[in-house]
């Protein structure tokens, strides 16, 4: 549940001048959020609030509705009740696509690629005509080595590369990452935290599901726990860092909430 990896420094945040921005900081407000499936409850009236430049840490045990509930802000699956905005517009009830175009990016578990496509062409899947991709490269150079090799062919870590890549040249304000470190090398998931904390200083607000809590509490600013659909835990992530005892007890509701 804690993961192994040690944890990691924040990276320094880039000059603005940078080319490799996302796009606009924003605030993401969830409010009182229902999401079912099937017609059962799966997550129950959950509050959680992601800031511009900041990473919310969403944990959890396995079923406690943390995917469900990245679905419902994404608009994977619509939601039961309550309210999601983005700097104030409401997006609860808008579609998929009207949610990404109105900045909020999803990175879900998987690692889809287009497989047969070469990491280039997947990259441009993503990407308005004029976008350049070189900002992407500067921050994933391990897929600059590979741009000409079809998806299928890149490593577990290297695609994981791909899909958050793909994602930001939407220029999202809001990053929804969903078990970014499933099934990868600990060497690979310390990369991709300090990428997500890189983005995170640039301006984006990033929401991160993780099952290494110790990893992602060390890179996050706020943290939220997800107990059978129900939010018994939000403070700040140094509240939990090196408490082991503590997430169990919030995991599992033996005494703490």
């Amino acid at each position: 549940m804690t993961g192994t990896a040690a944890p990691i420094q924040r990276a320094k945040a880039p000059d603005e001048s940078d080319a490799a921005a996302p796009g606009s900081a924003a605030r993401l407000v969830v409010e009182k959020l229902s999401v079912n499936r099937a017609h059962l409850p799966v997550v129950r009236e959950v509050d959680l609030v992601v800031d511009r430049g900041s990473i919310s840490v969403l944990l959890g045990s396995n079923g406690a509705g943390k995917t469900t509930f990245l679905e419902g802000l994404s608009g994977v699956i619509p939601v039961a009740g309550g309210r999601v905005a983005l700097d104030g517009l409401e997006l609860q009830k808008a579609r998929p696509g009207v949610r990404a175009r109105a900045g909020i990016a999803h990175v879900e578990q998987g690692r889809t690629v287009f497989r047969h496509l070469t990491t280039d062409e997947n990259l441009r899947v993503g990407a308005d005509v004029a976008s350049s991709l070189d900002w992407v490269y500067e921050l994933f150079p391990e897929l600059l080595q590979r741009r000409h090799v079809r998806a299928g062919l890149l490593s577990g870590g290297e695609q994981q590369m791909l899909v958050i890549a793909r994602a930001l040249l939407c220029k999202p304000k809001v990053l929804l990452v969903d078990e970014m470190s499933a099934g990868l090398a600990p060497i690979v998931v310390t990369k991709l935290m300090k990428t997500v904390r890189e983005l995170a200083d640039r301006g984006l607000a990033v929401l991160l599901v993780e099952q290494f809590a110790a990893l992602a509490l060390s890179i996050g600013d706020r943290a939220y726990v997800l107990r059978r659909g129900r939010m018994v835990f939000a403070g700040g992530c140094a509240e939990l860092r090196g408490d082991n005892q503590r997430l169990h007890q919030l995991y599992l509701g033996t005494g703490a909430g």
